[in-house]
């Protein structure tokens, strides 16, 4: 018996990390070293057993007299089940030690350095400042790294993930405050991950994290009671304290940074807290338009920006095509902006990924309809054939009990189409709180009789011509749906070796990842010749025909024309040669069952094999001998084993990495099955389809997808459109038996017994024609051929026709879902009918969506749009990136990560988020993982952050070609930015007055000052990389663009620069003033519309109007262009731009010197009399933005007064900062000193650590240059220090 000798003490994280790694020892394949679970001792072990020197905890006796492992690393290691510590020489396994390495080595000591002294462990005359400055600097790679990873390496927990844990554990626990666990944000978050794992919750229980009060009974350093402290130890600790308040508040402003593409932040302002929920009570029908008379609230709140602006939207047309013209028809110079809307499932909520498309899409619909063009946004909703069906299975079986082949085909459609009300409200609902400014007269929903009719006027049309056809191949197939299913309907599992998985239906889980090795006696061999096969489905060999080799393997040129024989079946399977067999795999000999693989089909057809299916539609075996007649076939997959082992014919089984396909509605193994199904030839579409492409008629942006479509569009193969529900369009083909003894009974691939009709009585007069008989002696059977339809079942086995035992009767079929979806660019406006709205609307504009789907739907959406109209349906192909978590994970319902947009828009608590679980179509098992998957990443719940800013952050975060790894804390950094733009109107309301009359046009006056030329003149520039970006489609240069202009220009400049002149005597330059403010609001509001409709709708609201004829609405007014904006004035940037570099260095200066609340004077040394001129011109402005005292221009040649900090401006100026008199130099010398003392310290440790022999091979690469980063900062930190301390030197 193996003993495990750990420490009882709750805060022995060596010991900790021992038990974990035993822990998940049990859960997984047992300890990596091979032996049995150890027995656990929470005490040293005896003297007279242990070896010398005595080992330190935890240590591990592997057996009386065995060996002995002490050490956590060691233990650990040997404990961790074999393979999750990462497969020995690969890149995981290393990535694996670098970081184990870097625990033991890095954190561990950190961790202890900031921990212990706090606890009082450790000598008081350590600098606790110092030591949060170790763990910071250790914590920086880890937040680093773990900003775009979930775990230290690979998508589980593994060795280092243990290690580094267990290393932080003191830290969270006592030291790393709620402001500390925000500044390591990505830390925090992977740490909470982990520690909530079952593995480690067993171990560590419930982990608390600190507080920021300590209550004595945490402090368990000793059982004896501590003495009462001296005063002077209370006082050195309140210094302790506030040096780490000090570091903390440092640490958090340098891990903060502004979206990717915007400008460093400035310091602002700390804004008010929000008093609280505040909303829109006003009676207001709905409809009627809101009632903005009133005092604005004192903050923004999304709640009462929100209310009733969309019903009046709506109410009023706005997103009408019609609106403002006699009909869609009537000629516009503007153009025609036309889009159709990705038609969400109707099986339930949106997620974040429609809120991304939805945001895109609205936003550009309402930039073309501000810019006059004539604008659809179409609505519309799909059905979703086996995702539907699957969840109303599951909710009838959970609500009632019952199958829906028991309640019966037209009273479960019934239930489908109550849960279809139920849940089609809820998407439009959600559009509608997203802003969508969709025309609702206009919405669709692919079953309405519309549609319908397109779906059937396209099958009949494409069967006619020969392009819809009949055939028996091999589909993916769901035994647990009974149908088959597309390639975007299964999911590919990567298994690495023997792993047990879930099957449905099954009590046990069922073996992957395993080849197994069998043996075919050569038939008629004297020598007990045999021919040994692997396979990965043994239970498929019932089903084998042949065995293939290579024609040039030498090994079996001797069986050329012989066979081997079955052992179970009685049929000789021949030996055949094809190039397709790798002969440096296993034994080079392959298992050929052509009805069950799709390599071995196409070497069948090439040998002319028969096709023996043996499994039905339920995945029980056929067609073969007892005993495994009727059994499931993963039951089979055990028995066929056994039966192999009894004959002598078993040679072996080893792991093997392996892809299992799983049916993503059903989690069902999808089978490869032989089954008479319905395709589409897309050969020659495809090549219309590419062919556009090359043209230019069509464009896919980004352009890197071209290469894509190409690739897709030359490599097609048939589509098969057929789907065995009850849910979705009914194929319009009837199978035909003709009464008349002349005519032989047909089979289901011939397709002269295959009509298509758009009426019964059409397909009825096609049949007749084709057989030259009359309608009466004509028999229709919708869906499949069958035996008690008058046909009989088309061969599957050359030899036996299937019967109905192989495929039982069922109902009839219905088309894939993506058929009407291909069809939607036309059909919903109502094609094949003409209309006003398909002669103006059609070909659309733009199609935007998201990549993943370019092929299931774009390419399918081209290919018929060519081939049913002879046009395409759209010009331009938008294709966006796909939003995944913080972590990079894709967003998945039992990860508990698929985030609904109303929930960020109005915020939940995190019980909140879990009853959404409850409410799911979830099972038990998946609900507690998901709900774990919620607590570590949305531990307080998600925070309201309103509609406006999820949008805008949402198109914030879009680049061209890559996922968007959507964190939650982002969004509300755009609440914050709504606030801004709140505070700033309101300001600026104020500054107006009330009796303000702006002028008819936005042109200056000519007396603007110069930051009134500065401010229109940035302004322009908005205005042009906003038109820009959106013809682009960059969106985040949109929103950087005007996000610096709201932010960074306009608030923290204009407006400061502003207050003493509309406070000042000079009532002109007052009104002039006045009059640039109120332009740079309505611009700016105007910019922002398409992104944030509703804030930009409630200020503009509050602006008066330039004229009476104004448009009534924001959205419906002019969007701002160059032509209207072209204030661009070189001469004025450049000039603040000296104002602004000179405040910059001022206040860096005054940050070095903590001089936050004096006004020093600042005296400007220029280079030449240009530079002078300019200074004197902005030094007022530099007064004000820099709260300096007296701003002065040194003449040239000019000395500064003794005592100033000095810095550079520009080249051509510098700026000193009047210290003397403000600041005692004595003592800034001595914390100058001790802070160079403590940099060199810093700088001398990387150096030293970069030095060390195998840094470059053993420290991972992001390490390496954190380090680089890190020393450069020291070195750089050193400079300014020197630099100071000479300067306060000269003024003692």
């Amino acid at each position: 018996m193996s003993i495990l000798y750990v420490s009882p003490h709750p805060d022995a994280f060596p010991s900790l990390r021992a038990l974990v790694a035993a822990r998940y020892g049990e859960a997984g394949e047992g300890p990596g070293w091979g032996g049995a679970h150890p027995r656990i001792c929470l005490q040293p072990p005896p003297a007279s057993r242990t070896p010398f020197p005595p080992p330190r905890l935890p240590a591990l006796e592997q057996g009386p007299g065995g060996l002995w492992v002490w050490g956590a690393t060691a233990v650990s290691q040997l404990l961790w089940p074999a393979g999750l510590g990462g497969p020995g020489g690969s890149r995981a396994a290393v990535l694996v030690q670098q970081w184990v390495s870097y625990a033991d080595t890095e954190l561990i000591p950190a961790a202890c350095g900031a921990t212990l002294p706090a606890l009082g462990l450790r000598s008081s005359a350590q600098d606790p400042q110092a030591a949060l400055a170790a763990l910071g600097r250790a914590l920086s790679p880890l937040e680093e790294w773990l900003r775009l990873h979930t775990y230290l390496a690979g998508e589980a927990p593994t060795l280092a993930d243990l290690a580094a844990v267990t290393a932080l554990l003191l830290p969270f626990r006592y030291v790393l405050d709620p402001s500390a666990r925000r500044i390591w944000g990505n830390v925090t978050r992977w740490f909470i991950t982990c520690v909530q794992q079952p593995e480690f919750r067993a171990v560590l229980g419930e982990v608390v994290l600190y507080s920021g009060a300590r209550s004595l009974s945490q402090q368990s350093g000793s059982e004896v009671p501590a003495p009462p402290k001296t005063a002077a130890q209370l006082k050195k600790e309140a210094k302790k304290r506030e040096k780490l308040e000090k570091f903390q508040q440092k640490q958090k402003v340098q891990q903060q940074q502004p979206p990717p593409g915007e400008k460093k932040p400035k310091p602002e302002k700390r804004e008010k807290r929000d008093p609280g929920v505040i909303t829109y009570d006003l009676p207001t029908p709905p409809g009627e338009k809101k009632d903005v008379s009133g005092t604005m609230p004192d903050s923004y709140s999304p709640q009462y920006v929100e209310a009733a602006w969309y019903p009046w939207w709506e109410q009023q047309g706005f997103f009408r095509p019609e609106y403002g013209r006699s009909s869609v028809s009537a000629p516009n110079p503007r153009g025609i902006f036309m889009m159709c809307i990705p038609p969400p499932n109707v099986t339930g909520s949106l997620h974040l990924g429609h809120a991304l498309t939805n945001a895109i899409q609205d936003s550009l619909t309402r930039w073309h309809r501000m810019r006059g063009e004539t604008t659809l946004w179409n609505p519309g909703c799909d059905h979703a054939g086996i995702a539907t069906q699957v969840v109303v299975e599951k909710k009838l079986w959970r609500e009632q009990g019952l199958s829906r082949h028991q309640l019966g085909r037209e009273a479960f459609l019934q239930e489908v189409w109550k849960w279809k009300e139920e849940k089609g409200d809820r998407i439009y609902h959600q559009l509608k709180k997203l802003g969508s400014s969709l025309d609702w007269n206009r919405a669709c929903f692919t079953m309405d009789p519309k549609l319908s009719a397109a779906v059937t006027e396209a099958f009949v049309r494409l069967h006619e011509e020969g392009v819809i056809y009949r055939s028996t191949r091999l589909v993916n197939w769901s035994c647990t749906l009974n149908s088959a299913i597309s390639d975007i309907e299964v999911d590919k599992k990567e298994l690495t070796g023997r792993t047990l998985l879930s099957v449905p239906g099954y009590k046990e889980k069922v073996e992957f990842g395993v080849l197994v090795s069998f043996a075919y006696k050569v038939q008629g061999s004297d020598s007990d010749e045999e021919v040994v096969v692997a396979t990965t489905r043994i239970e498929t060999m019932l089903g084998d025909v042949a065995v293939a080799v290579h024609p040039k393997d030498p090994r079996y040129q001797h069986l050329k024309g012989k066979s081997v024989i079955h052992p179970f079946v009685s049929r000789s399977l021949p030996i055949v040669f094809d190039d397709f067999v790798d002969m440096e795999f296993g034994t080079g000999a392959v298992k050929i069952t052509p009805a069950h693989d799709q390599n071995d089909y196409e070497v069948g057809q090439r040998h002319g094999l028969e096709a023996v299916s043996i499994m039905d539609a339920r995945g029980a075996l056929v067609n073969v001998p007892p005993p495994f007649l009727g059994l499931p076939r993963f039951e089979a997959r055990k028995a066929v084993l056994e039966a192999l082992k009894e004959q002598g014919l078993f040679r072996g089984i080893e792991d093997n990495p392996m892809v299992v396909p799983l049916c993503n509605r059903s989690k069902d193994v999808v089978e490869p099955l032989l089954r008479p199904q319905w395709y589409v030839r897309c050969g020659e579409m495809a090549q219309a389809a590419s062919a556009a492409v090359t043209r230019g008629d069509l464009r896919i942006l980004p352009e890197a997808h071209q290469r894509t479509w190409h690739a897709w569009m030359d490599n097609i193969r048939d589509w098969c459109i057929s789907r065995q529900l009850w849910w979705g369009h009914r194929i319009p083909a009837y199978f035909i038996t003709v009464n008349d003894p002349a005519v032989p009974p047909g089979e289901d691939p011939d397709g002269r017994y295959w009509v298509s009709g758009r009426t019964e009585a059409e397909a009825r007069e096609k049949a007749a024609k084709e057989f030259g008989v009359s309608p009466d002696k004509i028999s229709l059977q919708q869906g499949k051929a069958g035996p008690w339809g008058g046909g009989q079942w088309g061969p599957i086995l050359t030899s036996t026709p299937l019967t109905s035992d192989l495929w039982p009767p069922s109902d009839e079929d219905v088309l894939d879902t993506w058929f009407s979806s291909g069809l939607f660019p036309f059909s919903i406006l109502g094609w094949p009918n003409q209309s006003e709205d398909l002669s103006v609307f059609y070909p659309g504009t733009l199609l935007e969506t998201g990549h993943d789907i370019l092929f299931f739907w774009v390419a399918r959406m081209v290919m018929l749009g060519l081939k049913l109209t002879g046009k395409l349906p759209f010009k331009e192909v938008y294709l966006h990136a796909i939003v995944r978590d913080a972590h990079g994970r894709k967003m998945s319902k039992s990860l508990g990560n698929v985030i609904d947009p109303l929930d960020v828009i109005h915020g939940v608590s995190l019980q909140g988020l879990h009853d959404q679980l409850l409410n799911s179509n979830l099972d038990p098992s998946e609900v507690e993982k998901a709900k774990e998957g919620q607590k570590a990443d949305f531990p307080t719940g998600i925070p309201e952050c309103g509609t406006d800013a999820l949008r805008f952050g949402l198109c914030a975060y879009t680049s061209q070609g890559r996922d968007i790894n959507l964190d939650v804390n982002r969004i509300l950094g755009y609440r914050h930015f709504c606030n801004k733009l709140w505070n700033a109107t309101k300001f600026a309301l104020r500054g107006l007055g009330k009796g303000f009359v702006p002028s008819p046009t936005s042109e200056p006056g000519g007396h603007e000052s110069l930051v009134d030329r500065w401010i229109r003149s940035r302004l322009t520039e908005a205005v042009r990389l906003s038109n820009q970006g959106f013809q682009a489609y960059d969106f985040p240069a949109v929103t950087t663009a005007q996000y610096s202009f709201w932010l960074y220009e306009l608030c923290d400049v204009y407006l400061e620069c502003l207050k003493p002149v509309l406070n000042g005597v000079d009532q002109a330059a007052a009104e002039c003033a006045r009059q640039t403010l109120y332009t740079c609001l309505d611009v700016g509001l105007r910019l922002l519309s398409p992104f944030m409709p509703f804030v930009t709708e409630e200020l503009f609201q509050r602006l008066p109007r330039r004229t009476p004829q104004a448009p009534p609405s924001l959205c419906v007014t002019t969007y701002p262009e160059p032509s209207e904006c072209s204030w661009k004035d070189p001469e004025a940037e450049a000039a603040f731009e000296l104002a602004l570099s000179i405040t910059r260095a001022v206040r860096s200066l005054r940050a070095d010197y903590n001089l936050t609340r004096i006004r020093p004077d600042c005296f400007l040394e220029v280079a030449d009399e240009t530079t002078g001129a300019l200074a004197s011109a902005v030094s007022g402005y530099v007064q004000t933005l820099a709260s300096a005292g007296i701003v002065a221009v040194l003449a040239l040649g000019a000395s500064a007064p003794q005592g100033c900090a000095v810095a550079l401006a520009s080249d051509r100026c510098s700026v000193h900062l009047q210290l003397q008199g403000l600041v005692d130099p004595a003592r800034e010398l001595g914390k100058l000193q001790a802070k160079r003392d403590e940099a060199q310290r810093q700088a001398q440790r990387l150096r030293e650590r970069r030095a060390t022999s195998g840094y470059t091979v053993k420290v991972p690469l992001k390490v390496q240059e954190a380090d680089e980063t890190k020393l450069q900062q020291t070195e750089a930190e050193l400079r300014k220090v020197d630099e100071a301390i000479a300067l306060f030197q000269k003024m003692l």
